[in-house]
């Protein structure tokens, strides 16, 4: 009976994960242990996911977006540091920009594509393309920021309640 019980026990955060929205799921990376987190997006705003990248190092928080491009329809994402609020010029926006590019969400199964949108079961790994490359050329790399670049790919951790 007690290995009923704990074998029951060993799925339950995995059931509870299988279950997770993607507005609610958690992500770590192996390298430089960061951790991404997706909130509700705005029903209001033209963004399809909203993100943090938090990384345990020197306490970096960077504010991620996701939308959905047309033409091929991809979600673009974007992660910004201490942007201005409001209306932002474009210049403003490139200045607090740490990383833009294809998001991919990777299934069960192992096959790549878009983003499930909210209320969708999470994916199980979601890949910032070229995220090393851009942050290492951001300001948040150096000198008070980040000295470990993180790889692209984020794993299922968790589910937020």
């Amino acid at each position: 009976m007690r290995s009923v019980a704990l074998l029951v026990a060993m799925c339950l955060p995995h059931a509870a994960i299988a279950a997770c929205p993607q507005e609610l799921a958690v992500y770590e990376e192996a390298e430089a242990k960061a951790g991404l987190e997706f909130t509700p997006a705005d029903p209001g705003a033209a963004t399809s996911h909203s993100f943090k990248l938090k990384f345990p190092e020197n306490s970096v928080i960077l504010d991620g977006l996701g939308m959905m491009t047309d033409d091929p329809p991809r979600n673009h994402g974007m992660l910004t540091k201490d942007c201005p609020v409001g209306d932002v010029t474009g210049e403003e926006l490139d200045a607090c920009t740490v990383w833009q590019g294809t998001i991919y969400a990777v299934d069960a199964e192992g096959r790549a594509g878009p983003l499930p949108p909210q209320g969708q079961p999470a994916a199980r790994q979601i890949v910032l393309t070229d995220l090393a490359a851009y942050i290492r050329q951001s300001t948040v790399w150096g000198v008070g920021g980040l000295s470990k670049l993180p790889y692209d790919v984020f794993s299922m951790s968790g589910c937020q309640e």
